[in-house]
Parts: structure tokens; sequence; C-alpha cells
């Protein structure tokens, strides 16, 4: 596309100076022979070791290239994967009864599991698994085997010794605990 024509033109000679990925951002008025008027187009061209990349998207906003393309249009994607994991890993759409009331009681106990998997994302930052998703992180640290031994003061759980993530969980035990509230 011509409008993009001098950024696929800058990107990598600045990646052959700096070894570095380069994303380059501008914006222009186009007109599709299907649309009535022309619409706001916010193109991306990034340049790495493989080679060209473009992206474009169309905008009503008016805000920088860079700010709508990385604040907005990429995380409408992370949005998606969030209901989608609603959807698929914490069941939220299995409302099978036929009373609205216990449907909607299923729904907000599904809605506070999505909750609780946020939080504990939350606090595993800087881990191998704070971009898990669900299912990872029931597989890795709530499906674990351990003993449980009660005696008259305290409650006991023994993890087992060979557990592959028991510094990750008592790290995030331990973070959970310095929390507030």
């Amino acid at each position: 596309m011509a409008e993009t024509a001098p950024l696929l033109f800058k990107a990598p000679r600045q990646y052959q100076e700096t070894g570095e990925k380069q994303r380059l951002f501008t914006a222009f008025s186009y007109q599709a022979d299907s649309w009535d008027q022309p619409r706001r187009i916010i193109a991306k061209v990034e340049y790495t070791r493989l080679g060209a990349n473009q992206r474009f998207v169309v905008t009503n906003l008016s805000c920088t290239p860079q700010l709508v393309y990385d604040d907005i249009y990429v995380l409408r994607g992370d949005a998606e994967n969030r209901i989608k994991e609603l959807k698929l890993e914490i069941k939220a759409d299995r409302l099978g009864c036929h009373r609205f009331l216990a449907n909607q009681f299923r729904l907000l106990l599904h809605t506070a599991a999505c909750c609780l998997f946020w939080l504990l994302r939350h606090h595993l930052q800087a881990t191998e698994l704070a971009t898990a998703q669900v299912n990872t992180l029931r597989l890795k640290l709530l499906k674990i085997g351990a003993r449980i031994r009660e005696t008259s003061r305290r409650i006991w759980v023994h993890l087992a010794s060979g557990y592959p993530y028991r510094d990750l969980l008592a790290g995030l035990l331990q973070n959970l605990r310095a929390s507030p509230g």
C-alpha cells in the first residue's frame, strides 16, 4: 500500500543499524469500494529478523496510532481470551437448570472462580506461571496430592517431596499472606 511504503523503506534500515525489532506506525484515510465514506486506518509496520510484517486497523478513534494499536486493539484479544477461559475452562456456560435464579447463582459462582484465578495470576507476577491459562494453573497449583494431618492447634498440609512446583506454591502463599485485606 502506498501509504505504508515510507515505513517499509525506513524500518529495515533502522533494524540494520540497531539489530532490534522496529515498530513504526502511521494513520491515513482510506475508502474501499464498498464503503460509503473514507475511514481512518492505523498501520503498523514491524521489521524483525524474519522480515516485514504489516497490520491494519480500521478505527474512528482520534488517538495516536500506537496508542490505538497497543492499548486498545491488542488488548481486545486478551479480553476475548478471558471470555473463552470463562466459558471453556471454568465451564461458566453450564447453566442447564430450568429455574432462572439457580442459573444466575451458578454464573455468580463461576465468575467468583474466574476472579480467584485472576488473583492467582496477579500474585504470580514474575514467575513462569504469570500468564498461564486457568487449566494450567489448576493442574500445576490446585490439583496436587497432599496428606492432611490435624492436630488440636493446626491443620498440616504435607505435599509430596517430588512436587515440582513446591517453591512456586510456597512463594504464592507467602504473597497471598502478605497482601492487604
